[in-house]
């Protein structure tokens, strides 16, 4: 059982049915909240499949849950290639009665099979209302890779050519599914003196892709897409931070967006309307600049932001990063943040010991409460998921002993967290239920 380790006191700062693919049966997404039971708890193990030590990602989207006849979870990855410096792309998939099953991406009669980028050329996929899955892998500054399903739950097969914005290089692309079965995804476009966040939607009734708008463009800036997550309205929430042109591995200035796909408009977390794309100006910053912080270049060692999530409180957004800020030295703290009135409030989960880019944030609406998923970069123990009770954050033990560096977390529709762990010292991928 996981147990207690920490305390941090805080401080503020400022489915309906879907038409099925041909001979298949009609499936149901499920409502975002928990629908049912909890499933049994899964304490933390291995994957039955090798994973590529390139398997490491702060931004990926590589889980994805559904409920039918129980819960499934797909677990996007990167296995070993054909040679060192290489890697294929394939999903594990669970059923409920536990049962492993591999789906590889397929590029014709050969798997999917790229150089490996530590960083950069992980996978993100998202399963649609008809059952088919998504996936965009091993993309840095290349055109699309992307791959789909051709029938219900089948291996998915390279359909780069329905992508809008060819010809085009794209890079951190994360994808999420809509209450009707549609998908959106997010990624970095490059360009010339910019690099920008641009938004895409997948019509599943169509079976379409197409370009909803570019969401953030700014001068000698590049866009850096951190997470999506669409709430019961089906509004599209966006998650990213700023960066000097061209690319830089610290950032600054994480910011929030909202898309209303009923009537076309943009806002920020109040509501206001916003017109895109978005600036380092405009934009809806949760983290703005501290003393000292300003855009540099890679060698930067002062206040950044690296790595963020999102969770929805309902349709309010609630936001977790890691930020190196003027009085953490060299250490990433990690943040929660959450509307407060036309701003921001801010709160310091933990600061005890360094972290790495590996967080994530879930939301459970029967207690409206959260947790906090964070690595540490040395210990035993290096998973801890931390609650928050009275101002006061305390963290617990989630995978005792395991070498993690790496992870993604999900909420189901029982109301369980998914954990999809990544230890790539020892090329292996893990999976666990709380």
């Amino acid at each position: 059982m996981p147990r207690p380790l920490r305390t941090v006191r805080t401080s503020a700062h400022v489915r309906p049915p879907r038409a099925a693919l041909a001979g298949a049966a009609a499936l149901v997404l499920l409502p975002l909240a928990a629908t049912g039971a909890h499933a049994a708890p899964v304490a933390p193990g291995p994957v039955p499949y090798a994973m590529d030590s390139s398997n490491q990602a702060g931004w990926w989207s590589p889980l994805d849950t559904y409920k039918g006849a129980g819960e499934y979870a797909y677990l996007a990855f990167n296995e070993p290639g054909s040679s060192a410096g290489t890697h294929r792309v394939a999903i594990a998939r669970r059923d409920p009665s536990g049962t492993w099953s591999r789906l590889p991406l397929m590029n014709g009669s050969t798997q999917a099979e790229y150089t490996d980028d530590i960083g950069h050329n992980q996978p993100s996929m998202a399963r649609d209302g008809s059952g088919r899955f998504h996936v965009f892998a091993s993309m840095h500054n290349n055109t699309w890779r992307y791959y789909r399903s051709d029938t219900v739950g089948g291996a998915p097969t390279n359909h780069s050519a329905d992508m809008p914005d060819q010809g085009r290089n794209i890079t951190y692309p994360v994808v999420a599914t809509a209450p009707n079965g549609d998908l959106y995804a997010i990624a970095r476009v490059d360009g010339s003196g910019a690099r920008h966040g641009r938004l895409y939607r997948w019509n599943d009734a169509g079976a379409t892709w197409s370009a909803v708008a570019t969401f953030a463009l700014s001068a000698d800036r590049s866009v850096y897409p951190d997470d999506l997550q669409v709430d019961s309205a089906g509004n599209v929430h966006i998650l990213f931070e700023w960066a000097l042109y061209p690319a830089q591995t610290y950032r600054h200035e994480l910011s929030y967006l909202r898309y209303s796909p009923s009537d076309g408009t943009f806002t920020d977390h109040s509501g206001a309307a916003e017109t895109v794309p978005v600036t380092t100006a405009t934009a809806d910053v949760i983290q703005p600049l501290e003393a000292g912080e300003a855009y540099r270049d890679s060698t930067d060692t002062g206040p950044v932001v690296q790595s963020a999530k999102l969770a929805l409180a309902g349709t309010s957004p609630r936001v977790v990063y890691r930020y190196r800020s003027p009085s953490s030295g060299a250490l990433f703290t990690v943040r929660y943040g959450y509307p407060s009135g036309t701003g921001w409030a801010r709160q310091t989960v933990y600061a005890a010991s360094q972290t790495r880019a590996a967080i994530d944030l879930t939301w459970d609406p029967a207690t409206a409460s959260k947790r906090v998923y964070y690595v540490t970069e040395s210990g035993t123990d290096r998973v801890f998921a931390a609650t928050e009770s009275g101002g006061t954050w305390t963290s617990a033990s989630v995978a005792p002993g395991l070498p993690i560096e790496r992870l993604a977390v999900k909420r189901d529709s029982s109301g369980d967290d998914v954990l999809y762990l990544a230890a790539p010292g020892t090329q292996k991928l893990y999976y666990g239920r709380r």
